[in-house]
Formats: structure tokens, C-alpha cells, sequence
């Protein structure tokens, strides 16, 4: 069986003229596909890209993510490897509620507090990396602010203590 390069530059061959198509669909296919799958990635997901706002508890400044977003809530800090000293994740609801959190397929070691609309922390819970046991509030609350494990405890924060909520949250 004999080819020859054809002017496309493809092969062709005598017994089988489809070759060329299939050969040049295959090549558009290889192009299109990578950015195709790009477009789908970036256009299902703000991680990393959260709106970030200053906060205040007790006097001590912590940098947040928002996640007021049903998905962005979801997601929260799932997958990630660490999270620097002085930042956290504020996850915004509607209204007030009882909320209900687990650490499924989040590895870092995080404290949470759950917030009211006033910004008074009605509790603060520790949670275990990985572990599928719900974390709930035992009250109805706004807001739930996730941080690295023992951030609250080493500045002396505790329920009862007020936050300055960022900007975009306050009412």
C-alpha cells in the first residue's frame, strides 16, 4: 500500500478518499475540544474569584471570601490546601435559620461561628477535616463564618461578641 503527503498536509490514500476528512475533522476536533472544555470550566466556576471584604471581630481584622451564592456555598473551602492566617469564608443566607455544615472533602482543620443578622456570635464550633457528621447551630442565624481551627479561640472571641460585618452585608 503506497501514500503520499497530500497538499493539505494529511495523508491520502488511493483505496480510502475519506481518510482526508476524517483526518481533518480529527485535527479540528483537537483544537476545538481543549477550548471548549476551558469555556465549560470557566463559565461554571467563580472559585477563587469571591468577592473579598475586610471584617472585624473584637478588634482583629479578618480578610473573607463572600459565598452569598447557593453554589459558592456549596463549594466553600472544599479542596483547599490552606488557608492564610487572618482569612476566612463568610457564607451569607437569606434570612435567618438554623444551619447545618460538614467538612466532606475539606482537609483543613476549621472553627466556625455562627452569626445573627446583628452581627452577635450565637456560637463557635470546632470541626474535624473530612468528617461527614453535620455541624448545626442551635439557634437561627444569618451567617456562619468558617476560619482556620483556633483562630477564635487565640484571640479571646467567644459567643456573645459582636462583628463588623463587610460592607456589602451590612444593612
Amino acid at each position: 500500500m503506497s501514500f503520499r503527503i497530500a497538499r493539505s498536509g494529511g495523508l491520502h490514500d488511493p483505496l480510502n478518499p475519506g481518510r482526508e476528512r476524517e483526518a481533518a475533522l480529527i485535527h479540528i476536533c483537537a483544537r476545538i475540544l481543549p477550548l471548549a472544555m476551558f469555556l465549560v470550566l470557566i463559565s461554571n466556576c467563580r472559585a477563587g474569584v469571591l468577592p473579598k471584604e475586610n471584617m472585624y471581630i473584637s478588634g482583629h481584622k479578618l480578610k473573607v471570601e463572600i459565598a452569598d451564592e447557593r453554589e459558592e456555598r456549596v463549594e466553600g473551602l472544599k479542596f483547599r490546601k490552606r488557608l492564610a492566617e487572618n482569612r476566612g469564608m463568610l457564607f451569607v443566607y437569606e434570612k435567618e435559620s438554623k444551619l447545618s455544615f460538614w467538612m466532606k472533602d475539606t482537609v483543613l482543620p476549621l472553627s466556625i461561628a455562627f452569626i445573627a443578622s446583628d452581627g452577635t456570635i450565637r456560637e463557635i464550633r470546632d470541626m474535624e477535616p473530612l468528617s461527614l457528621n453535620p455541624v448545626r447551630s442551635s439557634r437561627n442565624v444569618r451567617y456562619a463564618l468558617e476560619v482556620n481551627q483556633g483562630w477564635f479561640k487565640n484571640r479571646g472571641i467567644k459567643a456573645g461578641d459582636k462583628v463588623q460585618l463587610p460592607t456589602s452585608q451590612r444593612n
